[in-house]
């Protein structure tokens, strides 16, 4: 997994791909990605699936913030981003969650 930025210099906002590879999605059939930046909506950003079997997808979130986020797989399941920024408890579950700082 990676979280590419990409900042823009005529916007407070940068371009965050998320992506989610096989090994982490091993026969998913969809993935969102859900955090602070959708309200933990399930259905507000799904990923694309490629033809390798990875899931991305782009999202343009403010800058100057950190976001938490975990991919739900198949409507069932919640995964980490193996190489987030960092990872804070969360106050729902009491696992962990991946966070991005921008």
């Amino acid at each position: 997994m990676a979280i590419k930025k990409q900042y823009l210099k005529t916007k407070k906002e940068c371009k965050v791909t998320f992506s989610l590879p096989v090994k982490a999605a091993d026969k998913a059939k969809k993935v969102s990605v859900v955090g602070d930046f959708n309200d933990w909506k399930s259905n507000a950003n799904p990923m694309k699936k490629f033809k390798t079997g990875e899931f991305k997808t782009t999202l343009s979130l403010e800058k100057d913030k950190e976001y938490q986020f975990r991919y739900l797989i198949d409507g069932k399941s919640y995964e980490n981003d193996w190489k987030a920024d960092k990872y804070v408890k969360s106050p729902v579950s009491g696992e962990e969650n991946s966070v991005v700082v921008l």
